[in-house]
Order: C-alpha cells, then structure tokens, then sequence
C-alpha cells in the first residue's frame, strides 16, 4: 500500500514538474522575444534570402581566403572587405588607424547618432605566415584552405547577414556596427579590438559585442574570456669555446634551470590555469658556450588572480635560476642576465550566463531546436569583457575542421550553414529591437 502510494505521488510530482517546466519555458522573457522575431515576415524573409544567396555566401568565403591575411599583413584583404561591405549597402565605412574596417547599418532610433549600439565582427587575420599556399582545395562538399574556418566564413557570414536584412526590410531600433579586425590571432594579441575599445571612434557607444568566429553548429556561447601572458626571455651570458672557455657561466643551463622550475609549478585545475614553453633557441655552434639562449612561454587562466599569481611565480623562478647559475660558475667574464619581454597580454573576464546578451543567444539556439552550451576560451570578446562590456564568441554556422593547420576545412552543406547563421541572426536582431 505505502509503494503504491509512493508510486503516485512520486507520478503526480512528475507531472507537476512538467507542468511547471512547460510554464516556465513559455513564460521566459527572452523565448517569447525569440518567438516573436522568428514569426515576423522580415525574418522569414531574410532566411529566405540566406537559402536563395548560399552559392553566393561560399564564393565569397573562396575569393576572401584567396586573399593572404598574415599576422600583420592584412592589408589587401583589408582593402577588399571595405569595398564588401559597401556594396552590402552600409554607411560611415572607414578603416581605422589599426587596420579595422568597417560600418554602419542604421537603425530607426530617435537618438541613432548617438545612442549606444551592438557590435558584430569577424577576425580578417590568420595564423599563416607570408608565402603560404591559400589557394582553396574542393573534393565534394568539403573545401579546404589555410583559415578558410578560422575566420574567413564568419567574414562572409556577416555579409550575407547585411544583404539578407536589406532585401527583407527589417529595421532594427539600434545601429549595428559590423566590423572585420585585425590582430585576433597569435602575436596580434587581440590589437584590432584593443583599438576599436580604447582609441576607436566608436569605443564609448558599443553596449554589446558579438563576435563571430570559427565554423561549427552555432550552438555554443563563449561567455568566458581566458586571459593570457606570453613572454619572450634571453639570458645573455659572455660566451665562449666550449673547451677552452669551461668553466664560464652559460645561458644554456640557466634557462634549462628556469624551464624545470617553470615546469615543476602547481596550478588549480577550477579556474583552469596552464602553462607552457612553445619555442626556444640560442647559441651559435655545437662547440660554443652560448651569448645567448631564448625561449617563448605562454600562461593562462579563467581567473585574473591566478594569472597574476603565476606571472609572480614566473619572475622570481627566472630569478633564482639566473642566481644559481652566477654562483656555480665563474663571472670573470661577466655574469649572465635575463630579459623578459611581454609578447601577449589578453585579459580574462566573464559575461554572467544570467546576462541578457548570453541568455538571448542561448533562447535563439532552443527556438533553432538546439540544445546551448557556454565556455571559455580566449577571443576577441576577451576586451570587452575586461571593460565591463557584454561580449560573447559564437560560430558562423556549418560544419569544420583542421583549425591552424594547412589542411583546414568548412563543407559547403546549405543545412547546417544557414543554421548558424539563422541563429545568429535571430540573436543579433532580438537585441537591436
């Protein structure tokens, strides 16, 4: 008797849970936003332009990544996306002293000029140095090119978005700003959007930022922006024949003493920290006491105090290894040194999932019928998360692979592309109403 009635009112509690779960979802303020955009005729006539436009979505992600964008050599893809965007029908084009380009799509607001917008952008650079083979590789529905994914859809992406929004006619209350950056990748150290944020014409009017980034489902929100330090040190020592000159300090055996102390640190696993040495280098000849030994590291961390805790811990293990390595060998001809120079500084930071810009994305991937995940990673988004600024990372639809190496590839499924971006779409106009 006592099991039966467990039995139902543990199928009553059941069934008041979804009752409640059912409610809640159609009492969300932002699925009934959701809801609302993805009704309207502007937006299913936008996805129709999207369908009827992919053919012209995938040649312009050919003609873009056919266009070398080396660290610090963006120029000319720089140059062709300006005039991309033009065409798309946007407003004040410019490129900025760093090399961003981009423009306005204006909105219908009273105070448009001057109210705080949303911005979206896509990365133009990619980790390639000058000289690499871009030419883009077809074999069936897979193209494959160096940062073909990462980033140059999400370039495309952002303006078969413009043009869909025009045909359609949607107006948004709130101007949009699409923006194509420079500096996102490696030793760029995010220095496109550093600019836009701290120098930029429009850096005290972005209320939100959206970057689009890499190829994949859409269904997933970076929200979190793992920050990083990268250093490049030198120990500097006199040098000298390595039979002749035995005895002499060597730079060689301080950095190897550094980079086991490096290596030997202990670091919480929640928030993730890591640390790594990625290059290293010296010395002139097999049978000399190097002048001068290198190596590059990298530290990172969810949590800006353990970022710091770890750049002490950093500086003063260099420290001893250089003072060991004075005192176990002769100075006479001068002792040796170290040098550290920052090569990388990106802030961490976290947009709250409970945000309005996180939950909005979020709302859009379920009315898409897909399930959001959240993450950290490190991003453009990491700037304006530092300032206090609503940012995510999201992707520009379709399926990818390969990202960073030669052999990267996007396919050219018209299914899964216009998913990503549907649901980027849906999430940027929710806000901009």
């Amino acid at each position: 008797m006592i099991v039966g009635m467990l039995s139902r009112l543990q199928k009553i509690a059941i069934a008041v849970g979804l009752l409640s779960a059912a409610v809640a979802a159609q009492t969300n303020p932002y699925d009934s936003t959701l809801a609302t955009v993805r009704a309207s005729d502007g937006f299913k006539k936008a996805l129709a332009v999207l369908d009827r436009d992919h053919d012209r979505l995938i040649a312009e992600i050919i003609t873009l990544t056919e266009i070398p964008a080396p660290p610090f050599k963006e120029t000319a893809r720089a140059a062709a996306y300006l005039e991309m965007l033009r065409a798309s029908g946007l407003t004040d084009l410019e490129q900025d002293e760093e090399g961003n380009v981009m423009g306005l799509r204006r909105g219908s607001g009273p105070e448009r000029d001057t109210a705080p917008f949303i911005a979206i952008a896509a990365h133009l650079d990619t980790v390639f140095p000058e000289g690499t083979d871009v030419k883009v590789k077809r074999d069936g529905d897979r193209l494959s090119a160096p940062g073909i994914g990462d980033d140059t859809r999400s370039l495309a992406v952002l303006l078969a978005m413009i043009r869909a929004m025009n045909e359609a006619g949607i107006r948004t209350e709130s101007d949009l700003l699409f923006i194509g950056n420079v500096g996102e990748e490696g030793q760029g150290d995010l220095r496109g959007v550093k600019y836009l944020f701290n120098k930029g014409k429009y850096k005290d009017r972005i209320k939100m930022f959206i970057s689009l980034d890499g190829a994949g489902g859409g269904a997933n929100i970076t929200h979190g922006g793992v920050g990083s330090r990268r250093y490049r040190v030198i120990f500097k020592g006199p040098g000298g024949h390595s039979y002749g000159a035995f005895g002499l300090v060597s730079p060689a055996f301080a950095m190897a003493s550094a980079m086991q102390r490096f290596g030997r640190l202990t670091v919480p696993e929640k928030p993730k920290t890591t640390y790594s040495v990625g290059v290293v280098g010296g010395g002139t000849s097999v049978n000399s006491i190097p002048f001068e030994s290198w190596m590059e590291l990298d530290m990172r961390s969810e949590s800006r105090a353990e970022l710091q805790k770890l750049d002490e811990s950093l500086m003063a293990l260099i420290a001893d290894a250089v003072r060991e390595e004075n005192a176990a060998r002769s100075t006479a001809q001068g002792p040796v040194t170290a040098e550290l120079t920052l090569i990388g500084d990106r802030p961490s930071g976290e947009t709250p999932i409970d945000s309005r810009l996180v939950q909005t994305a979020a709302a859009s991937i379920r009315a898409a019928g897909g399930r959001p995940t959240f993450s950290w990673s490190s991003t453009d988004s990491n700037i304006p998360i530092s300032l206090g600024i609503p940012a995510i990372t999201v992707d520009s639809g379709g399926r990818g692979g390969r990202a960073h190496a030669l052999d990267e590839w996007i396919t050219i499924d018209k299914v899964p592309s216009l998913r990503g971006i549907e649901i980027a779409l849906a999430t940027l106009l929710a806000l901009a109403r």
